[in-house]
């Protein structure tokens, strides 16, 4: 049944009550918009309807439901249903990923255009400006030509990948190379064949096994099933490998009740348990057990991980050409902070800037997000901001998505800040291998914080709200910020390098200095309390306030104390003291090599009270309409990030057997 044009936009206006099932919702306390005429559009004029100013969260959030979406089945929306129901949200399809594009000439436009999820395609028509005229014709040229630059390109791979063949036929050599050839051919093949010769007959046959078997089992079993089989995989996957020196089954025993009791802790404390989604926690923690199985037991999740922290390894000495340059070549050989640490920071920001213009860093965030958005079932600007969280840092994670940031419920605000908390970005994670850290452990950390993030956060604080990003992943362009070219945003990255080194060296410099006054005060203090003992220190205190930590996550008896100390150091100054403490301190460089690993894993992440500053600053800045609820959920996220990572230590607990071996090998 149609609906008349004055019906519809009445029923659509801002200060008409919206329909929602049984429940009818008011907007209050918005601002009146009547000095502003372009305001004044209805929801209808507005290409965007989850954009539309009315829908900022200045109020309770507005449930969006099936009701008040009538006779809108036409137009583009994002909150049909709940976050995730398989009722009102289809299967994903060619028009499932999406881009956002500000239309230079309608600046108050904006228009997402649908491209194809199973290609990854970021940005396939992009709108020039008036001034980008020989941008514009370059990529004319290019559209016009670019079977022959494609060709061009799988020749030359070809011939690269079979002189690597001739050279390296006797042994391993060439299947690098070969990995990457064929990665390089696909991708160009996908670009002129449709994927979905592929990704049809997959989902076929998905639909006709792994979904009939699913179907078949009753509602109220599919949860408790799923449970039980995550528990079995974690139970044989901890305790079917042998017992090595500082890795017996009774520390695996102790480091699998530690992950427990942390499940448990979330249960107790969670803001709403009734609406807890089990679905997206027990894909989450097992996502992130498996993660760490292929990474600590197999070969081939070793080798690959250790050829990712090689480039890492490889890309610090770029760096040291450059430091080098500038003062001299014995400088490299003092291992100073400053010019060991510093100036990687700098290059690889640089890098990754470069790599965001160019649209690589957008298209591998994307499909990081697309798996974790259809497996977990959380929302696209969740999924979004965690799958990149890893790789561009807490603040910049969360610009992907400023233009969904004034509209996210509280629980995505609070997902969005866990992230942040339970991993640590790239820029830093190549200096934290300069100080002689496991890569293997940095890189799988990194990894594991995605699905771990996203499990404790929506155990902590579960979704009671309609999301505007539900059913869909959404990368926005940010127009604001587009450099005019390759070198331009290669400059703007150094400068942004420049920057985010010299915040780090002011901020180490200041809280242990901090530190140091502290154990002043409070050595000068003991020595009057305690005569003949040693001076009371801040690490002191902490040591035996995380001892019960350190103990549930499976370290040996002798270790707990030191490792206990990391941890509290991580959490109230950061992770670069404790993990520079780890590497550097006489009482933390004899740990085993077991409690290394577990500090290694149990220090990998942006949870301390500094970055809490931090991030509420950039999603103040971001949306300050928000800033209310962004300090509202602060406190609890940083609880969460922090537990994120402490997990990921619990679970590298139960699987490392041959910690030595490893360290060796990734020296």
């Amino acid at each position: 049944m149609s609906t008349a044009p004055e019906e519809e936009k009445q029923a659509h206006s801002v200060d008409a009550p919206a329909e929602v099932g049984d429940r009818r919702h008011t907007h209050h306390d918005i601002p009146d918009h009547g000095q502003n005429p372009s305001m004044q559009q209805g929801v209808e004029e507005n290409p965007d309807l989850t954009l539309h100013y009315s829908h900022e969260h200045q109020h309770q959030h507005l449930h969006h439901g099936q009701p008040s979406l009538v006779g809108r089945h036409d137009e583009v929306l994002y909150a049909q249903g709940t976050t995730f129901d398989r009722s009102t949200i289809k299967d994903p399809g060619p028009q499932d990923y999406i881009k956002h594009h500000l239309r230079p000439e309608h600046a108050d436009e904006r228009d997402f255009v649908a491209v194809d999820a199973e290609k990854g395609v970021i940005d396939s028509t992009r709108i020039e400006s008036e001034g980008e005229g020989n941008s514009h014709s370059l990529s004319s040229l290019y559209s016009k030509y670019k079977i022959f630059v494609h060709l061009f390109i799988w020749l030359l791979f070809t011939g690269w990948w079979i002189a690597g063949l001739v050279l390296h036929r006797y042994d391993l050599g060439w299947l690098i190379p070969f990995l990457l050839y064929l990665a390089i051919t696909l991708r160009l093949i996908f670009l002129w064949v449709p994927i979905t010769i592929v990704t049809v007959p997959m989902h076929f046959v998905w639909n006709n096994t792994g979904v009939r078997v699913y179907q078949m089992i009753p509602d109220r079993l599919r949860i408790p099933l799923a449970a039980l089989v995550a528990i079995a995989v974690i139970l044989v996957g901890s305790f079917v490998s042998e017992e090595s020196a500082d890795n017996t089954r009774g520390n695996r025993g102790i480091s699998l009740l530690g992950l427990a009791v942390m499940i448990a802790l979330l249960w107790l404390t969670s803001r709403d348990r009734r609406k807890i989604r089990w679905h997206t926690v027990i894909g989450g923690m097992l996502t992130q057990f498996v993660i760490a199985v292929f990474v600590l037991r197999t070969k081939a999740g070793y080798d690959i991980f250790n050829f990712i922290s090689g480039l890492a390894r490889d890309l610090l000495g770029f760096a040291d050409q450059g430091t080098s340059f500038l003062t001299a070549d014995s400088v490299i050989d003092l291992h100073w902070f400053l010019t060991g640490v510093v100036p990687p920071i700098v290059f690889f920001v640089a890098l990754v800037q470069v790599l965001y213009y160019l649209g690589v860093l957008q298209w591998f965030i994307g499909k990081f997000a697309v798996f974790f958005f259809w497996s977990l079932r959380v929302s696209g600007a969740e999924a979004v901001v965690a799958a990149a969280s890893p790789f561009i840092g807490q603040g910049e994670s969360a610009m992907l998505i400023r233009p969904f940031v004034p509209h996210l419920t509280l629980a995505e605000i609070h997902q969005v800040m866990t992230s942040g908390f339970a991993t640590i970005a790239g820029s830093v994670l190549v200096s934290y291998i300069s100080l002689g850290l496991n890569p293997q452990a940095l890189v799988s950390s990194c990894i594991m914080s995605i699905p771990a993030s996203l499990a404790v956060s929506k155990m902590r604080y579960p979704e009671t709200e309609e999301t505007i990003t539900s059913g869909r992943v959404v990368i926005p362009d940010d127009d604001e910020h587009r450099a005019s070219n390759a070198l331009h945003a290669f400059a703007n990255g150094a400068w942004l390098g420049i920057k985010i080194a010299g915040m780090i060296v002011a901020t180490l410099l200041c809280i242990i200095a901090l530190i140091g006054l502290i154990n002043g005060l409070l050595g000068w203090w003991g020595r009057y309390v305690v005569d003949g003992k040693p001076y009371l220190t801040l690490q002191l205190i902490l040591g035996y306030i995380c001892y019960p930590v350190a103990f549930l996550l499976g370290v040996p008896r002798d270790d707990l104390l030191p490792v206990a100390q990391l941890i509290g150091i991580k959490v109230v100054a950061n992770e670069f003291v404790a993990y520079n403490s780890l590497t550097s301190e006489p009482q933390y460089i004899n740990l085993s090599p077991r409690s290394r690993l577990i500090a290694t894993y149990a220090l990998c992440g942006f949870g301390n009270f500094g970055s809490l500053g931090t991030q509420i600053g950039v999603l103040s800045q971001i949306a300050p309409s928000r800033s209310g609820d962004v300090s509202r959920v602060a406190l609890s996220a940083l609880f969460s990030g922090v537990l994120s990572t402490l997990t990921s230590a619990s679970i590298a607990g139960l699987l490392v057997t041959d910690q030595v071996t490893l360290e060796q090998q990734s020296s």
